[in-house]
């Protein structure tokens, strides 16, 4: 922006703010991001890899699919979502067993503001 204009865009807990203040290129981001969510993801990722082993190996492969959007700060939210509702309905499948991890998915769902 080269005219001087000073912009504002949004200021919510679960998504970007951005400033803008004149010049040209200037572009500010702020990650607004649950300082519980690193060590929930974390959490769901042990739990997975318990689970696997007693999945079969196309379930399995679901997950090991998912686990790159669930882990990477950088994945869409749309690429997240789906990841995590896919692990939770493998989870489901396979019952008491699986408990946890819809569990954990439940609970970083609400941390993304996602529920």
């Amino acid at each position: 922006m080269s005219n001087g204009d000073s912009y504002h865009y949004g200021n919510n807990i679960h998504g970007d703010n951005v400033n803008m203040y004149g010049g040209t290129g200037n572009t500010g981001i702020v990650k607004h991001q649950s300082p519980e969510l690193p060590e929930a993801i974390g959490e769901l990722v042990q739990l997975l890899k318990n689970l696997r082993g007693d999945l079969a190996p196309a379930s399995a492969q679901i997950i090991d699919d998912s686990l790159p959007a669930i882990t990477s700060g950088t994945s869409a939210p749309q690429e997240r979502h789906r990841a995590l509702i896919a692990v939770a309905t493998i989870a489901a499948t396979v019952g008491t067993l699986g408990q946890p991890v819809a569990d954990a998915v439940d609970k970083i769902l609400g941390l993304l503001g996602a529920r």
